[in-house]
């Protein structure tokens, strides 16, 4: 069976070149071959393996283009990576592996392609197309990985206890592929991710982190969250998402499930937005509501300060993955700390609820408002008209009071220096004082943000408390 659709591309003929010039065996194998037959967009980065050495092809590929890339060699793995005009190729010479309970790192030795093809994750992944001259674009297909696409099956080539035990990364893996393709995991697989799970531990977070944003970009991230959960790994990765999980009653009154809640916001934002953080924020946004829910017999359930709360978790649990801090974790907990704003003032649509919203979320405004969209999940098909129709009110009231106030990371026109030259006085707590109250003045709607209501208001303030100008 031939394919040669699926390696047109000129640098395949330079690559089958250099093969023949230094008689190894060479083969298209991995993601660029199995995304041809989904006819999904090509990847940029393409799998050579070659039956000898994959560093000396490497060179000999760079000997033959042009410009002579290049290459980075990694002799640790005995593989080489090149890039041509926007192409990354890596080469890699076919090994055999075997691994040690305690780590994911393989004791390698030289192999052929089957053994290289035996050692891949999945049998979708384990796709090969020659780029040999005697049989240029053959497929070469011995898992049947070709039929487990056509079905939409995730399946290991070796027994998945062995493969999943080898690589507990390779369960993540499993499940991200689930949720970026809407594949199932075989019956088999699934349950051996889950008799496995707590082989993950060995993994560094780094790895599980960047698998979890895979799945948080697909197109629906619930897919693959529900997998997480399913399985077992999410009580191991994200404990805070599971303490979300089920439905208290008590005298009668329900809450709904927070878990599911939350897995529905995510799948609500996916469409509105690339950021992976402000999904991030809209997988995280309700974690508060599990240490914070209490039955109050008067008014049912509540979840008081879980916006508060859940913004500390934020902290905690990126710390806990070592993922970025600073600007990153910054803006997921102000999204979580505000994503109850904008509907918290719709009863009252009032010009200073609006101006001091605006203001405090500041450059975040419109990430705010698509995360509080999404969070509107009610199957009640009044309520849900009735909550869409007060959302838009409030937008429509941010767009009268930002063309009219344009309080958006405003500064009041009276700066620190400024006062302490009127009143001839050093840094100091009183200084802090009269820059809030005029703050606060601008945002009551009791002064406008101009320099001469600014200090006739600040003359004001400082009499109150005994400073008198010295200009």
């Amino acid at each position: 069976m031939t394919h040669l659709k699926a390696i047109e591309a000129p640098i395949f003929q330079t690559i089958a070149q250099a093969a023949e010039i230094k008689q190894f065996p060479c083969y298209v194998i991995g993601g660029y071959v199995r995304d041809y037959f989904l006819n999904r967009d090509q990847k940029k980065d393409i799998d050579i393996v070659a039956v000898g050495s994959g560093i000396e092809l490497a060179e000999q590929v760079s000997a033959l283009l042009p410009k002579k890339p290049k290459i980075q060699v990694f002799k640790t793995y005995g593989t080489a990576m090149l890039r041509h005009l926007d192409i990354e190729l890596e080469f890699v010479g076919a090994r055999k592996e075997s691994y040690s309970a305690e780590s994911r790192n393989p004791i390698v030795s030289i192999g052929t392609l089957e053994d290289d093809q035996l050692r891949r994750d999945f049998t979708i992944n384990a796709l090969a197309i020659s780029l040999n001259s005697k049989d240029f674009g053959s497929l070469l297909d011995p898992f049947d990985g070709l039929s487990d696409l056509e079905k939409k099956i995730i399946r290991t080539p070796l027994d998945p206890d062995i493969t999943f035990s080898d690589d507990p990364l390779r369960m993540m893996r499993a499940i991200r592929f689930a949720s970026q393709l809407g594949f199932e995991i075989e019956l088999k697989t699934l349950q051996s991710i889950q008799d496995n799970a707590s082989r993950i531990k060995i993994i560094t977070t780094e790895r599980i982190v960047n698998e979890l944003n895979k799945i948080l970009m697909s197109e629906k991230p619930s897919i693959g969250f529900k997998l997480l959960e399913q399985t077992g790994l999410l009580a191991l990765i994200l404990p805070e998402l599971i303490a979300l999980k089920g439905v208290d009653e008590i005298e009668g009154e329900r809450h709904k499930d927070n878990f599911y809640h939350t897995l529905e916001v995510v799948d609500n934002i996916a469409p509105h937005t690339e950021n992976v953080w402000l999904r991030w924020a809209a997988l995280l946004h309700d974690i508060g509501k599990a240490p914070t829910k209490k039955f109050d017999p008067k008014i049912g359930w509540t979840f008081h300060g879980h916006e508060y709360v859940g913004s500390k978790m934020v902290f905690r649990l990126f710390n806990r993955l070592k993922m970025p801090l600073h600007e990153t974790v910054n803006f997921v907990q102000k999204m979580v700390m505000m994503s109850s704003r904008p509907i918290a003032i719709v009863g009252e649509v009032t010009d200073s609820a609006v101006r001091r919203l605006v203001f405090d979320a500041g450059d975040d405004l419109e990430d705010l408002m698509t995360l509080c969209d999404a969070d509107i999940t009610t199957k009640n098909p009044n309520k849900f008209k009735k909550y869409r129709q007060n959302f838009q009110a409030v937008r429509q009231k941010i767009v009268e009071v930002e063309e009219r106030d344009q309080v958006r990371n405003f500064q009041p026109p009276i700066t620190g220096e400024l006062i302490m030259e009127v009143f001839n006085i050093g840094p100091s707590r009183e200084i802090g004082i009269l820059k809030e109250a005029i703050k606060e003045a601008i945002l009551e709607g009791e002064i406008p943000n101009e320099y001469t209501a600014c200090y006739e208001f600040l003359l004001k303030e400082a009499s109150k408390i005994g400073l008198k100008p010295q200009l």
